[in-house]
């Protein structure tokens, strides 16, 4: 049988990709949970720290989120009394997205996390720094 090197698991790219970020969301799971967040939630919220409020297509842009994604995680989120979605009275198409004083309040409460999640990684400050980089370089390539 003929060999395929760039077939094998060892030399994608794409799989350690896959699989560091798959054990990051574990590695958050037992941290968000007194927040009763999932991850998703999380880059919600974190993303809404930052802008305050923000259509539904913008937090999608942002967080690299399909609407069929996003749309019930913001529901499930305004039923726990974090966020307020809200039609905009000149174009009804768009909704717009912003947190409630609990939402904001929630903020004190996870400003730990990243904190506890560079603790996971055997990793320097400068190596972190340069995979951010290069992930964020290949991020704008979509």
């Amino acid at each position: 049988m003929k060999e395929y090197p760039q077939l094998k698991l060892s030399n994608q790219l794409c799989f350690p990709l896959y699989a560091v970020s798959k054990e990051i969301v574990r590695a958050y799971t037992p941290l968000l949970k007194p927040l009763d967040l999932t991850y998703t939630q999380y880059i919600v919220m974190m993303a809404l720290w930052e802008v305050k409020r923000a259509t539904v297509s913008e937090l999608g842009k942002m967080l690299y989120l399909d609407s069929g994604t996003l749309t019930p995680v913001l529901k499930k989120m305004e039923k726990k009394g974090l966020l307020a979605r809200e039609r905009d009275t000149i174009d009804e198409r768009r909704l717009f997205v912003s947190l409630t004083s609990e939402g904001e309040a929630m903020q004190e409460k996870a400003a730990d996390i990243p904190a506890l999640m560079s603790e996971c990684f055997d990793i320097s400050e400068d190596d972190a720094k340069t995979l951010h980089n290069l992930l964020q370089k290949v991020l704008k390539t979509f």
